[in-house]
């Protein structure tokens, strides 16, 4: 018994999806000469900084600027908070300097800078 079989017949231009060597070494110099773009390569870079500068500085300075513009409202009779948590009524505002009164009951009264106030 002999077996025969058809694969391996034709020649490798028939078979789909392969080109001849020629083919394939022009288009493995035409790869070679072209060059990326560096602004492409640069481009992910630059948006990581764009999006750090967004995340780590523009955030706090907005929040920065909405306390002094709230630090700047300050009237008497406003309930606050201070940054060691204690609330108080401010009862006198002067340059650098705020008095809160803590305790109705004792008249319990503390002088703070504004910077203390959150």
């Amino acid at each position: 018994m002999e077996l025969t079989s058809d694969a391996g017949q034709g020649t490798p231009e028939s078979v789909v999806g392969v080109d001849s060597s020629a083919d394939q070494k022009d288009k493995g110099t035409d790869k070679q000469t072209e060059t990326p773009n560096p602004w492409m390569q640069m481009l992910p870079f630059i948006l990581i900084f764009v999006v750090m500068y967004l995340f780590l500085f523009r955030g706090p300075r907005k929040k920065q600027a909405e306390h002094k513009k709230m630090l700047g409202s300050l009237r008497k009779s406003d309930r606050v908070r201070t940054i060691g948590g204690i609330l108080g009524t401010v009862i006198d505002i002067r340059d650098d300097e705020v008095t809160l009164k803590v305790d109705e009951s004792n008249n319990t009264k503390i002088k703070v800078t504004t910077g203390s106030i959150a």
